[in-house]
């Protein structure tokens, strides 16, 4: 959303674990799946979503791109986290020009940072339908510093990057292109990381509602190493279904079940927190996506907290796939880490 552009790009998506690259082919009412490719990054080389060690990740963008033979120079990537605001505001109705205009004025009363410190942009929603005198905006600011990080792991790697999302909009984008929207319906998209969760509510294919959560699926491992005192690694190998010998499988199961239940009510939180301030509003279904989304049980949890259908987004879906070219399994199984390098990848230059 803070920068645009015209042509073909390529989707990346540097996560708090991994590097996840694709590149789509536009065919007439649809994309073709050209490439895709995913890279585990170092520990600690992302953390809170900042870049701490600037060289890992370019080694790792570097060497994705070049094993992959990208020759698309265009990138669209994004940003989430503590550095990135999302705002729903409501101004008095005026024109796309008049609100850039004014955009300075209006996000001063609304973001807590410097706006010289700041890359702004906007989304009109329309008009308000309780007050047609004044039109509904989503205003996104995003630390400068924290977005010129982002744009000089690219620069290094001789990589143009001419889209800059929020990793929200970008799964947004996904969902549009791979399910489409039902007049007035509210779906809620959570997309579940290692280190965070985007919550974002859409109506009637808008969204009116985004929160970021700062826990994730770190949460696994972190509550595993302190309840059972095992280290990262045998935390990591329990969590997956491996056997440890001075730990019993249903102490994993036990700890492995609490921590669903806290990202649950996690989400549950959010979806209270949108329906007291829409009107009493509610999320009828809820699509999930990120590495967590995997986790045995997930989908049922949440289906028992929230009461309401719950689904495994397919960023997929809907997008042409060779089976010449990729094995449908492994397609299937990795969609879920997917999602925002999706929706990335069906950015353009000139997009808004």
């Amino acid at each position: 959303m803070l920068f645009r552009a015209k042509k073909d790009v390529v989707g990346i998506d540097i996560g708090s674990s991994s590097v996840k690259l694709v590149h789509l082919h536009q065919l007439k009412g649809g994309y073709e799946l050209q490439t895709l490719g995913v890279a585990p990054l170092p520990p600690e080389a992302i953390v809170d979503n900042a870049i701490m060690d600037s060289g890992a990740v370019v080694g790792v963008v570097r060497n994705l791109v070049e094993s992959l033979k990208v020759k698309t120079k265009n990138v669209a990537t994004s940003v989430s986290g503590h550095s990135v605001i999302i705002r729903k505001i409501q101004v008095p109705v005026m024109t796309e020009e008049e609100m850039e205009a004014s955009i300075q004025w209006e996000a001063e009363q609304y973001i807590p940072f410097e706006i010289s410190e700041v890359n702004l942009d906007f989304q009109i929603l329309g008009p308000d339908p309780r007050d047609p005198a004044l039109m509904n905006v989503i205003l996104v600011a995003a630390k400068k510093e924290f977005v010129n990080d982002h744009v000089a792991v690219f620069k290094e790697c001789g990589l143009n990057p001419v889209v800059m999302d929020i990793d929200c909009f970008a799964i947004e984008n996904a969902f549009e292109v791979n399910y489409g929207f039902e007049d007035d319906e509210i779906v809620a998209l959570v997309n579940m990381g290692a280190s965070a969760m985007n919550v974002n509510v859409l109506k009637a294919g808008k969204s009116v509602f985004t929160r970021d959560i700062q826990v994730g699926g770190n949460m696994y491992n972190e509550e595993i190493q302190k309840r059972l005192g095992l280290n990262g690694e045998e935390a990591e190998e329990v969590k997956l279904g491996g056997v440890h010998e001075e730990v019993d499988p249903g102490a994993v199961l036990e700890v492995l079940n609490d921590a669903t239940e806290s990202l649950a009510q996690e989400v549950q939180r959010s979806f209270d927190f949108f329906s007291a301030t829409s009107s009493d509003e509610k999320v009828q279904k809820l699509y999930i996506t990120g590495g967590v989304s995997k986790t045995p049980n997930i989908q049922e949890y949440l289906r028992s907290q929230l009461g309401i259908p719950v689904e495994l987004l397919d960023p997929f879906r809907m997008i042409k796939v060779s089976d010449k070219d990729f094995d449908p399994e492994y397609i299937q199984a990795i969609g879920p880490l997917f999602s925002v390098a999706m929706g990335l990848a069906m950015r353009r230059l000139g997009d808004k």
